[in-house]
């Protein structure tokens, strides 16, 4: 099967399981998403939305969250894996909004990208879901799925994410991401499936029989 005929087939399939993905992370602004997603690294999605439940009562602007300072942040994150780190970086990159930018998220990447504990993916997903902009973020998921389905060879996440905008159409990033992430927790897991098992990889792949070893990001 040529790699454009499996282009068609992952689109397809995709529609019809998550058509309108939402995004999983809570949030009520953009500076709130932006927090959420910083949160998020190394972390579940899952495990950061309880946190934020109890964080975004208290903090839900730039303001409010140096007010809260860095302490009482970190009691609020404290579960999350480099909860230390993170504290710190909320803080800090509050305070820049506030001084630089006028409390409001910037929307290119450069800006995006000069804030504390801000890389390129979780400026990805902000680009995409709070401003529009074609964006295609990718994560430990999103990695994993474009090595099983032979659209990379997973050198390192910015490589995927260069193979998958050249694969898919440009007006499909920002929701495809987001149905490629469902796919991947639902049906082909780190763990569940290993390249032979979920219907997607079947169907890729049918003559696939030996497991597939992903590179990791």
């Amino acid at each position: 099967m040529k790699k454009s005929e499996r282009v068609q087939i992952i689109l397809e399939e995709l529609k019809k399981l998550y058509p309108s993905p939402p995004i999983p992370l809570n949030h009520s602004n953009a500076y709130t998403l932006l927090v959420a997603v910083v949160l998020s690294a190394q972390s579940t999605d899952k495990k950061v939305n309880e946190l934020t439940k109890r964080l975004f009562k208290f903090a839900n602007t730039p303001e409010k969250m140096v007010e809260l300072g860095v302490s009482k942040i970190y009691e609020n994150i404290k579960q999350l894996g480099l909860s230390n780190q993170k504290a710190k970086n909320i803080y800090l990159l509050s305070k820049l909004l506030i001084t630089k930018f006028h409390s409001k998220v910037p929307n290119t990447f450069q800006e995006l990208e000069s804030l504390p504990g801000v890389g390129h993916k979780t400026a990805s997903v902000v680009m995409s879901q709070v401003f529009d902009i074609p964006s295609f973020p990718v994560d430990t998921h999103i990695h994993r799925l474009a090595q099983r389905w032979g659209l990379t060879n997973g050198a390192n996440v910015r490589q995927t994410e260069k193979d998958l905008k050249k694969l898919f159409p440009i007006s499909e990033w920002n929701k495809l991401h987001l149905q490629i992430i469902f796919y991947g927790r639902e049906y082909c897991t780190a763990r569940g499936c290993d390249g032979t098992k979920c219907s997607m990889c079947k169907t890729l792949y049918p003559k696939r029989r030996k497991k597939f070893i992903c590179k990791k990001p």
